[in-house]
């Protein structure tokens, strides 16, 4: 299989009709005839965009013998030599083994600082040798840097689908063939390509290792990575970090058994409850009216508050053990708010069995000094003695894998090791016995490409252009001036004018106006710049509605049909994620949509013109103004008060009338009955209830109903009456059709009226 990685050749007389150029072309022409790629450029350009080519080339080839080098004045001699310098160094910035080769015809390597010298990997005097000889020295040293790049599994992944090996084993198609045989076969044939056909292979294949037992390239994959992200244990997971979640609970949390979970975690963490049959003490998070989560409040750590709520629960107080089993906490939440995870070692180290960090939106942490100490698992981290520390890792979210490449990291205890076999255990019970072998490729390419110093130099880019983004935000609400409007970028009030600036800019303190967390204590959060969520106008931080206001849920449908997808839609913000796979261009174009919504906004132009696509599939929409649009359902919102509902529902106390594993009992033995949501008040929920946005659970399986989430379940019913296409969707909310007319029903535990 050959992969293109040209030779870059950098010379300004690449193109020239004189000897120098003649002698570098024959170089290119004998590099050529060998089987390599050669490109050839006149200068560098712009350095930084410039030095990004390191990931498409084997090796650069840099001229000494330009002007400047030749009869230039000193200062002229020194601007070159500098130039050169800062190519280097931002070629190293992101890769120190890619081949540099120096060439000259007349200077030689005492006239290049020794700086300079040290990188290098050989230097060229043209002419001395033929081009052929010297052509065979430079491609012997760009394979062998070539051949190193590809780690374990995907190397042997590689060389499998090269062999052509005949396939008698699953999966059926075996290796593509089986859809050469069809005509809408072909089409996936060729839309998919061969390599992924051929490289989506049985656990049969021996030299392609085990991902069940680890073993053989996987295992060695996965000890790079472990490596790579500083852990003692990595383990890959093909089927997303609600599996690693699910994982890691199974093998430590059995029925019974207390655990202590952020109460706005992720709905794997609550299915893992009822799996397990643990008694759940949640920890409850802060909030502001845009609808973001915040932090849990340091206070809420303590031991102390852990056994008051434990006493406060009917099941937790009379468990036979009432240590807590495991502390599950969402580190970072959706908006990007992030603890320092060294204070909570220091508050429950060894008073809690096992800490497990829910890092999926976080695989990038452990690569920055930015983010030291705000992420579970790293370089130099203190130990607790008695307690395992484990991290759940989205590889996909924000690192380059696929689709469901997750991984769990593990750190132990100084007095206590991962028994790694009866972990597996839990692995094999929650992992497919026909894993997808390209996910595995990419949970093992994702950890190379953050191999230093490449990881360092991907989340610094990622930072850099988030807070670029931000500036270029607040520098078109300047030029539009106080008369107009205009989007926020919610975060610190504080931006440096250039680069990242300081981290303390980005901690969270009690005194600060634009978070609305209230009294939490400085420097225990960190907002992470590289979400960014977005506020429209309509609703300030503190909950009141303005007399106009522009619905992100319009906001978000505009932005798609666009071409612009984005993460998020809360009531007046939308969220979207600087991973090391966004571009100035993306987020340029993200910043001139947005201006051109507002201009359609204020011309209040019909949807049929800026929402074609959605108005085919809903016609009462076709004559209504963008700007009516955004008034009618904002003025829906105000009325309700939808975001001081949304707030309290979330914060409400919520009566635990059962263990939520025999909440989902009832539920499998259809012990339940279907109510509507208009006489469900006190009843208990067999179901979870997550409303979207934000989809956060609010629910779980065994709680009682109160007055304030049925006062959202209503609203949500009449807001889904009144703008269809609109809909906010509720998983747990039962709509039925009843003689034209929509009912909104949950199902809740049988209760004997005797």
């Amino acid at each position: 299989m050959k992969f293109r990685f040209p030779v870059i050749v950098i010379d300004e007389d690449f193109r020239s009709e004189n000897i120098s150029g003649s002698g570098i072309r024959d170089l290119a022409e004998a590099i050529g005839q060998q089987g390599m790629e050669v490109i050839g450029f006149t200068s560098y350009v712009d350095l930084s965009a410039f030095a990004q080519q390191a990931s498409r080339a084997s090796c650069f080839i840099l001229s000494i013998d330009d002007e400047e080098f030749g009869a230039g004045s000193d200062a002229e001699v020194e601007i070159a030599v500098a130039s050169l310098r800062a190519f280097i160094a931002e070629v190293r910035k992101r890769n120190i083994d890619i081949p540099i080769f120096l060439y000259g015809e007349t200077r030689t390597s005492r006239h290049i600082p020794t700086d300079i010298l040290r990188e290098l990997h050989g230097f060229i005097h043209m002419f001395e040798d033929t081009p052929e000889f010297v052509a065979r020295h430079i491609i012997r040293e760009a394979k062998k840097y070539l051949d190193a790049l590809s780690p374990p599994f995907f190397n042997a992944l590689v060389n499998y689908a090269e062999d052509s090996s005949y396939s008698w084993h699953c999966p059926g198609h075996s290796g593509g063939v089986a859809f050469l045989k069809s005509p809408v076969g072909q089409m996936f044939h060729q839309f998919f390509g061969e390599n992924m056909l051929r490289a989506d292979v049985c656990n049969a294949v021996d030299e392609l290792g085990q991902l069940l037992d680890h073993t053989g390239p996987v295992a060695a994959s996965e000890q790079n990575a472990a490596r790579i992200f500083n852990c003692d244990h990595l383990f890959f997971v093909t089927n997303g970090t609600s599996t690693s979640n699910k994982i890691v609970w199974h093998s430590t949390v059995a029925p019974g058994d207390i655990v202590v979970v952020d109460r706005n975690c992720h709905k794997s963490i609550l299915h893992s409850i009822i799996m397990t049959g643990a008694i759940p003490v949640f920890l409850m998070p802060t909030r502001n009216h845009y609808g973001i989560i915040g932090p849990i409040p340091k206070s809420e750590f303590s031991l102390e508050a852990i056994r008051k709520k434990i006493e406060a629960n009917p099941f937790a107080r009379n468990a036979k053990n009432k240590k807590p089993r495991i502390l599950t906490i969402t580190q970072s939440t959706y908006d990007g708010v992030i603890y320092n995870v060294e204070q909570i070692k220091d508050i429950l180290g060894n008073s809690i069995d096992t800490l497990h960090f829910d890092e999926a939106w976080l695989p990038h942490a452990t690569f920055h000094e930015f983010y030291k100490d705000m992420h579970a698992i790293g370089e130099g981290r203190e130990r607790t003695d008695e307690t395992l520390v484990f991290a759940t890792q989205s590889t996909h979210k924000l690192l380059a894998g696929l689709s469901q490449a997750s991984q769990i990291l593990v750190q132990n205890g100084t007095g206590r090791q991962l028994d790694t076999h009866r972990f597996n255990e839990s692995y094999l019970m929650h992992s497919s016995t026909s894993p997808q072998y390209s996910i595995i490729a990419s949970c093992d390419v994702a950890a190379a490409m953050m191999e230093a110093p490449g990881g360092r130099a991907l989340v610094e880019e990622s930072l850099l252009e988030a807070i670029d983004f931000r500036r270029a935000m607040r520098k078109v609400d300047a030029e539009f001036g106080d008369d107009e409007w205009w989007f926020k970028v919610w975060g610190p009030e504080k931006l440096a004018e250039e680069g990242i600036g300081e981290r303390e800019d980005w901690v969270i303190h009690p005194q600060d106006k634009w978070h609305d967390f209230g009294q939490i204590e400085s420097g225990f959060n960190m907002l992470d710049p590289i979400k960014a969520t977005i506020i429209t106008p309509g609703l300030d931080i503190e909950g009141d509605f303005a007399e106009f206001g522009i619905p992100a849920a319009i906001v978000s449908k505009y932005l798609a049909e666009h071409g612009i997808i984005i993460e998020k839609t809360g009531l007046y913000s939308f969220f979207i994620m600087f991973t090391i796979g966004i571009t100035k261009g993306r987020w340029n174009s993200m910043v001139t949509e947005l201006q051109q919504f507002k201009d359609d906004y204020d011309q209040n132009l019909p949807l049929w013109r800026v929402l074609p696509e959605f108005v085919k599939k809903h016609r009462q929409y076709e004559r209504v103004g963008l700007r009516d649009l955004c008034n009618q359902i904002h003025n829906m919102y105000r009325e309700y008060d939808v975001a001081r509902i949304t707030t309290d529902m979330y914060l409400s106390n919520i009566e635990t009338a059962m263990i939520p594993a025999d909440a989902w009992a009832k539920m499998a033995h259809r012990d339940i009955e279907r109510i509507s949501i208009d006489e469900i008040e006190g009843r208990i929920t067999a179901m979870l209830v997550t409303p979207y946005p934000p989809g956060i659970p609010l629910m779980v399986p065994g709680e009682r109903f109160n007055k304030t989430i049925i006062k959202y379940l209503q609203f949500a019913r009449d807001f889904n009456t009144a703008f269809p296409g609109f809909e906010t969707d509720v998983h747990g909310l039962i709509k039925e059709q009843e003689n034209g007319v929509a009912k909104y029903y949950v199902d809740v535990v049988y209760e004997s009226l005797s």
